[in-house]
């Protein structure tokens, strides 16, 4: 029998990898604000962020195919989130974290510089003209992200909302950033990325109904910061 989100909230807080901050804990700054790698993980290691990450399928499966990196995986939703961390804490991965916060408030947890990589994999599109600001590739929240992500930092969308894969790529056009690969359709190139090697459970139900997989990988222009 499944856990209900009572439940899978309450073993949230037993997990030492598990965050939930309190707006008192942020409003000042987070402690572990530019000190994720030193105070948190223990090491000088990259830190990689997944936005918006469900059930953390790419936060726990980057950590394992890149021992060397430290992940963590931030959503609003810890129920969902619970699969993910209970994962790791099972798995004694010590590379994976978990952070229950709105994405808006993701300069109150991170330094600038301490992020080398972000993922947004399969966000809600937001289709509507009036959400616009709402999308994670938006100028708003791409200005977040610039002044958290070191000067070679990297970003990857993963989506299977053409809307969305369209309108990042006029954003990134607009603002001169700069795109490092890019495809409408994933899994017919013949590129081995990692975007390839794991599958989240909603792109999995995509892939089942014959949906095209978007991808784009790119760098915020310096102008961005």
């Amino acid at each position: 029998m499944g856990r209900t989100k009572l439940e899978r909230f309450a073993e949230n807080l037993t997990f030492d990898n598990f965050f939930q901050p309190t707006y008192d804990q942020i409003k000042d700054g987070y402690y572990l604000k530019g000190k994720w790698a030193s105070d948190f993980f223990k090491n000088n290691n990259p830190l990689i962020l997944e936005l918006g990450c469900g059930k953390g399928e790419y936060t726990v499966g980057l950590a394992k195919k890149y021992p060397d990196k430290n992940f963590i995986g931030v959503d609003i939703k810890g129920a969902r989130m619970w699969k993910g961390c209970k994962t790791s804490v099972e798995e004694k991965m010590t590379n994976v974290a978990f952070l229950r916060t709105r994405i808006e408030l993701i300069e109150h947890f991170f330094g600038k510089n301490e992020v080398s990589e972000i993922w947004i994999t399969f966000p809600d599109p937001q289709p509507r003209r009036i959400k616009e600001n709402k999308r994670l590739t938006s100028p708003v929240f791409l200005k977040r992200y610039s002044n958290i992500l070191d000067h070679n930092g990297i970003i990857h969308l993963k989506t299977d909302a053409f809307l969305l894969y369209y309108y990042t790529l006029e954003i990134i056009k607009e603002y001169n950033h700069r795109i490092l690969f890019n495809t409408s359709d994933l899994y017919s190139t013949e590129e081995i990325i990692d975007a390839k090697n794991i599958s989240t459970y909603y792109e999995n139900i995509f892939l089942a109904q014959n949906k095209k997989i978007n991808y784009i990988k790119f760098m915020l222009s310096k102008n961005n910061e």
